[in-house]
């Protein structure tokens, strides 16, 4: 892949919250389509669910033309298509355009495309330059700002579980592992199973050819403890670019599995009998100018107190932010007593049991690893949350509890049990939603109410096994 335009002007009006200007924008991404002789470009927005909305233009409408526009009522659909029944107070009173500009670090390949194509990640503005504020890019951008004032500079780092299922077409049957190489779908647990990755080696082999061309930062590969499971970690950088990687990587990996045959799953819980898929969000905090690690503290095997601050941060307001790492009804099966997953805020070193894992390390590469957000979170959200979580834990000089080296398990349950509950959690919160913006805190919400009831309005098969002739 040819390397990527860089555009420090675009960079410092983005800053600034104005739109890139178009001028350079055109000499530079112009010249990068022509060098990839690309003939046509997807102009990617990501919605509140985490999937890609925008158009796809011939590549010389896109180098003469920078007057994108999409509707805003697009973010604020929900997952089935519906709008909130609120709607008109979420959106302008002319649901109007929002003006799409591209990020040229995000320009890549499309891998997969018969002709040359490119796929851009935009910013979503207003009509008068103001960064769009239910844009999920956006959102991010603003909890990132108030690191930004503050000198500071986080690094995540996300680890992405996924599952590999047989093609379903009919949403009343339950969904199966996929035949590997063998012919045969996995049966027993095979946590780290070499033999068992190398059974899907055509689809994996294929996903590596795809993100080495759209030059994804994909770590390691492991298979996790449910059948045809897998996980992949992202290497360590700034949150934008690792939210726009496994963006990218979600749509990466549904590819290489259709064109398979099968279906690649970022469901939290696809399966009944199967754990559920998580999206671990690794994190740290250095200095803006040295770059050395904050979080360490200044004897052998002590931290900081900002990173005490931090995680305190995390305690106190993670459960209030459950809608953006467990944002769909699906989410809050995966979190339940006897899982992997968490079902409190406690926190200890190298403790999986834990909803906050401190892993063993060295000084500069103290972290905290969050194990909260599902597979299925959109990562911008999950990203922006977490980091904010850590932040107001900074700002209020927050103190955790004491690290716990039983199972958390104990402990009971601290998280919101279901998406209703988590809403509501959410919506009490002031300084959640001053931070993130009230508008969309209130469209988010809005939405994932919507997609309650919708779901609610369903009768479920269990019902009809052990009520109907029975109550």
């Amino acid at each position: 892949m040819a390397k990527k335009p860089a555009n420090k002007k675009q960079a410092a009006g983005q800053a600034a919250g104005k739109p890139a200007e178009p001028e350079h924008i055109d000499s530079t991404l112009k010249r990068w389509l022509k060098d990839n002789r690309i003939t046509e470009v997807e102009c990617l927005v990501p919605d509140f669910t985490g999937n890609a909305r925008g158009k796809i233009v011939p590549a010389t409408k896109f180098s003469h033309d920078y007057g994108t526009r999409l509707p805003e009522g697009i973010l604020v659909a929900t997952v089935t298509g519906d709008y909130p029944d609120n709607y008109d107070e979420l959106v302008s009173a002319s649901d109007s355009d929002m003006y799409l500009r591209p990020d040229p670090d995000t320009v890549r390949m499309v891998p997969w495309a018969t002709d040359p194509t490119a796929q851009i990640i935009h910013d979503c503005y207003t009509r008068d330059g103001r960064s769009h504020e239910l844009a999920p890019r956006s959102v991010l951008k603003r909890v990132l700002a108030l690191y930004d004032a503050m000198g500071l500079k986080p690094i995540v780092a996300p680890e992405l579980e996924f599952f590999l299922v047989q093609k379903n077409t009919d949403p009343d049957f339950p969904l199966q592992p996929p035949a590997g190489r063998n012919g045969r779908p996995e049966t027993a647990r095979q946590s780290y199973s070499i033999d068992a990755v190398n059974e899907f080696d055509p689809i994996l082999d294929m996903m590596y050819d795809y993100c080495e061309a759209m030059e994804l930062d994909v770590d390691t590969l492991i298979h996790e403890s449910g059948a045809a499971q897998l996980e992949v970690n992202f290497q360590h950088a700034d949150p934008m670019s690792r939210a726009d990687q496994v963006f990218l990587f979600k749509r990466t990996m549904r590819e290489a599995a259709l064109r398979h045959g099968i279906y690649a799953t970022f469901l939290a819980k696809p399966m009944s009998n199967e754990p559920g898929s998580s999206m671990h969000i690794h994190q740290s905090m250095v200095d803006g100018k040295s770059g050395k690690n904050l979080f360490a503290g200044s004897k052998p095997g002590k931290h900081s107190d900002l990173f005490m601050h931090y995680l305190g941060g995390l305690q106190k307001y993670v459960p209030k932010a459950m809608p953006f790492f467990a944002p769909n009804v699906n989410s809050y099966r995966r979190l339940a007593l006897g899982e992997v997953a968490p079902i409190n805020v406690q926190w200890g070193y190298d403790n999986r049991t834990c909803g906050l894992r401190v892993p063993m390390d060295t000084p500069e590469n103290t972290r905290v690893e969050s194990r909260f957000a599902g597979s299925d979170a959109n990562p911008y959200l999950a990203m922006a949350a977490t980091l904010l979580c850590g932040y107001l834990g900074i700002k209020e000089k927050l103190k955790p509890t004491e690290p716990l080296s039983g199972s958390a398990q104990d402990k009971g349950f601290e998280l919101p049990r279901s998406l209703e509950e988590a809403l509501a959690l959410l919506r009490d919160c002031a300084p959640l939603q001053a931070a993130l913006g009230p508008r969309f805190v209130k469209a988010y919400i809005s939405v994932k109410q919507k997609e309650y009831e919708t779901f609610f309005r369903v009768i479920s098969s269990w019902e009809r096994e052990f009520l109907l002739l029975n109550v």
